[in-house]
């Protein structure tokens, strides 16, 4: 296959392809998708995004993929910029700001979780888990059979697929197939694959549909794009921007950015357009904390909370916690809700990232918390991401399903998109959880619209997104790659994942993919691409991806290490910040 950079400097030049020309094609596109949902004098902000790498290799595509997932994360991070900068005018004025995207940055955010190391293990090493706290309460992640409960299978109708999606918990898909939910020593890949793929075949695609639905499970068939448009949620969503942004209640007069100096105070130089934003997120895995994460870099202080009683992925917390205080209260013990409704009286943001309805069935529903903001006349922004999108959308059929990053990728159309690439006539999971990270990045940007229209238009807010949005951005306003550069992409990348199939779990294909990358791209995992700093609360030294983005005049960056889940006190006083790390 030759070797690591010259594969890379060897594209024909004939290709002419540029990811950062695509990129602004990209914005372009992302922007008049968006355009009821944005700020109207953000035009100018647009005029002012260039894409820009510090690596030669950002301008070239990486992934090992068909579509132009390296374009849109860096249009989707571009619109951030612009309204990040957008905000940083209304509060310190107007400075006519420059909006760098660095692609190759883009690159490894999209790829987070896969490069995110402690003290140099990564996700895959086999020491790390016991670095880390067991979150894990279902064993879910306990073993090669429990884990492919969430896996793509063949049904028992010939090149006819079904995700099946055991989630957090994976003991009732594996009965709802017949299946013992637990399996001792079962830890050989091919025969655990085998076994459930099994107890698949003997099932319909309406047959699993129905047992998911009676089991309440995570699950969707593998479609084509054309076949997911002609669902009634397809065509329902159609019509949809990647994200929404409407009124909880009526318009009321502006509510300023808070106090600088009184709420966080900041050096010159690196004043951030967030500081002084205080933020709830409950989420769970990468997308919806990805928008916490991301509102952290931007300056605003964001309070994780989970229940010590809820699962939760151990080794994503590493990546996703990053600049945030984590913390642990349970929403259906009295005196936690006592505890959780005295952070919300002063919080700017709640950030939902749970199955639609959840929150509201313990009491929390956007419309109530709106009530309860217009009572201390402040308003609030309410941020809710899931998988299919269309809440309240005539015709949403599937608004109410849970759902993860694979399951939004089988139902939309972008697995068989990647199997077609791949040479195959069957879908594959694409590598790493690259919609899960653009989709957090969507839901960063309905963020800072909804919190510029409640600065300049009052009231609350609720902003919406999901998997299936970014998906179907992704399909239909951005072209795949033209043939020339998917025929480059499948003669460099190494041939073992090009052995990759339908059922292959995304843990093997995201290993095998990143171990091609790394092979072929050296420059994306240098140490001049990460961050590095010791947390207290892992106990060690975390180093993950570097911003992608700067906005001339305010800092971007994260303030304070990543913890554990539960790891702070409930409550907004004593946050430690670390501006070295802005460095």
């Amino acid at each position: 296959m030759g070797n690591d950079t010259a594969i890379y400097a060897d594209m024909p030049e004939s290709i002419g392809y540029s990811v950062a020309a695509e990129a602004h094609c990209a914005l372009q596109a992302l922007v008049s998708a968006c355009m009821s949902e944005l700020p109207r004098e953000l035009d100018q902000y647009i005029d002012k995004v260039t894409f820009s790498s510090t690596s030669p290799i950002g301008n070239k595509p990486c992934f090992p993929c068909p579509l132009k997932e390296q374009e849109a994360g860096c249009a989707l991070k571009a619109l951030e910029g612009c309204l990040a900068g957008a905000i940083a005018d209304l509060r310190y004025g107007s400075q006519g700001r420059n909006i760098v995207v660095d692609p190759a940055r883009v690159t490894c955010f999209l790829m987070s979780a896969y490069i995110t190391t402690l003290d140099g293990m990564g996700k895959a090493h086999p020491k790390i888990k016991y670095r880390l706290p067991d979150t894990d309460l279902n064993q879910a992640q306990s073993n090669l059979y429990r884990r492919l409960s969430a896996n793509l299978y063949e049904t028992c109708n010939t090149g006819q697929y079904y995700h099946i999606h055991g989630s957090l918990e994976a003991s009732t898909t594996l009965r709802m197939l017949g299946l013992p939910p637990f399996l001792p020593g079962s830890n050989d890949y091919r025969q655990c694959v085998a076994m459930i793929e099994n107890a698949v075949n003997q099932l319909s695609i309406a047959e699993l549909e129905h047992k998911n639905q009676k089991y309440r499970q995570a699950g969707a068939p593998a479609l084509t794009k054309d076949q997911f448009h002609r669902t009634a949620h397809g065509q329902a969503m159609a019509g949809i921007a990647p994200f929404t942004v409407q009124s909880l209640d009526a318009p009321s007069k502006p509510i300023p950015f808070p106090d600088l100096d009184a709420q966080q105070p900041a050096t010159p130089g690196n004043v951030q357009c967030l500081a002084g934003i205080r933020v709830i997120e409950l989420c769970r895995v990468i997308a919806g904390p990805t928008i916490g994460r991301s509102l952290a870099a931007h300056g605003a202080h964001v309070l994780k909370i989970t229940s010590a009683k809820l699962p939760d992925v151990p080794f994503f917390q590493l990546d996703v916690n990053t600049g945030k205080h984590a913390t642990s209260l349970h929403l259906k013990d009295p005196r936690d809700r006592v505890t959780f409704e005295r952070l919300l009286a002063t919080a700017d943001v709640i950030i939902d990232g749970y199955r639609p309805g959840v929150l509201a069935s313990l009491g929390y529903s956007p419309e109530s918390l709106a009530a309860k903001a217009k009572e201390s006349g402040r308003g609030i922004v309410y941020v809710a991401e899931d998988c299919f999108g269309g809440t309240g959308v005539p015709g949403a059929a599937w608004s109410h399903r849970p759902g993860w990053q694979q399951i939004a990728d089988c139902a939309t159309g972008v697995a068989w998109e990647q199997g077609w690439f791949m040479g195959l006539e069957e879908p594959v999971v694409p590598p790493f959880p690259i919609s899960d990270y653009a989709t957090g990045i969507l839901g960063t940007i309905a963020a800072l619209a909804a919190l510029h229209r409640r600065a300049v238009n009052g009231g609350s807010w609720i902003a919406r997104t999901s998997l299936v949005q970014y998906d179907l951005f992704l399909l239909h306003a951005l072209s795949p790659y033209p043939p020339e550069v998917q025929e480059h992409l499948w003669d460099v990348h190494d041939r073992d994942f090009f052995a990759l199939c339908h059922s292959d779990s995304v843990d093997e294909v995201g290993a095998r993919a990143l171990r091609s990358m790394q092979r072929l791209y050296p420059e994306l995992f240098c140490d001049g691409m990460m961050h590095k700093a010791f947390s207290p609360g892992f106990g060690g030294e975390v180093a993950w991806p570097k911003e992608p983005l700067k906005v001339a005049g305010v800092t971007i960056g994260h303030v304070r290490p990543t913890r554990p889940n539960g790891y702070d006190a409930p409550s907004w006083d004593g946050w430690e910040r670390d501006e070295s790390l802005l460095a």
